[in-house]
């Protein structure tokens, strides 16, 4: 049996959560545990608290099943999953169903991400799941089918020898299909995102200034090959990410000797 571990940034409650526990336990020869933030955390980033106790409770899901919430971050109700808050070991990470996509530097703000990182600092597999849902849908998305096509993706990962020699990190991004007919699944680099933040300045009753981070949705490059490209194209896109972030073309450059760069 393989043990999966399953959380995200959204909540335990999450509907994107539950559709995934729930494709997940449809696979007779895995092992299903959740443990996911009691409120949303997204776009936290990638927290480790410290300073302050985390919390457990029991919790159940919609569907009657059992699950814990902890009032941390993702990356803690992963680091304390694996540290032993489970108590049978934990085999891979998923998290997710994110209700937008985590594409190009997403990634270095995504709690569903920064998640699946943390699996793999400590040793496990990590999986983020998210989809690419329109920005003003009417009615609850549908995640039903994307958990289905993810967890087929998971199970070739899952399967590949190299999952067991580095534990990777994966970046899942599937299109919103309502009927779950993609393109196919592509292997792909990160793409380049386009943020339009924009800083609303407002005043409070006493007249204290506080500041919004608004503007609209972000967009992306359409380089072929990237994470942002595949989803547009009707593509599950399956990103591998690493957590050295070293600048190795620079390195080379700077280790050069002097007058050669």
């Amino acid at each position: 049996m393989t043990h999966f571990l399953v959380t995200n940034d959204d909540g335990v409650f999450a509907p994107g959560l539950l559709a995934l526990v729930q494709a997940l336990r449809q696979i007779p020869s895995y092992e299903v545990s959740v443990l996911a933030p009691d409120h949303n955390w997204s776009a936290c980033g990638h927290v480790k608290t410290m300073t302050r106790p985390l919390r457990i409770r029991d919790v159940k899901l919609a569907d009657g099943s059992q699950a814990f919430s902890c009032d941390g971050a993702p990356s803690d109700c992963v680091a304390i999953a694996i540290m032993g808050a489970i108590e049978k070991p934990i085999d891979v990470v998923v998290s997710g169903i994110n209700p937008n996509a985590n594409v190009g530097l997403d990634v270095t703000y995504s709690g569903t991400v920064t998640a699946a990182m943390e699996a793999s600092i400590n040793g496990k597999p990590g999986v983020a799941v998210s989809l690419d849902a329109p920005e003003h849908h009417d009615g609850e998305l549908n995640f039903v089918s994307a958990a289905k096509a993810a967890v087929e993706v998971i199970q070739g990962l899952v399967a590949n020898t190299f999952v067991k020699i580095l534990p990777p990190i994966w970046n899942i991004n599937l299109p919103y299909r309502e009927d779950g007919q993609y393109e196919g699944a592509l292997y792909t680099r990160q793409g380049v995102r386009l943020y339009r933040d924009v800083l609303e300045k407002r005043l409070d009753p006493r007249g204290k200034p506080y500041y919004w981070i608004g503007g609209e949705a972000p967009t992306g490059l359409m380089n072929e090959g990237t994470d942002y490209w595949a989803i547009k194209q009707g593509y599950i896109s399956v990103t591998p990410l690493q957590m050295d972030m070293t600048n190795k073309a620079l390195l080379e450059i700077l280790n050069q000797p002097m007058g050669q760069n």
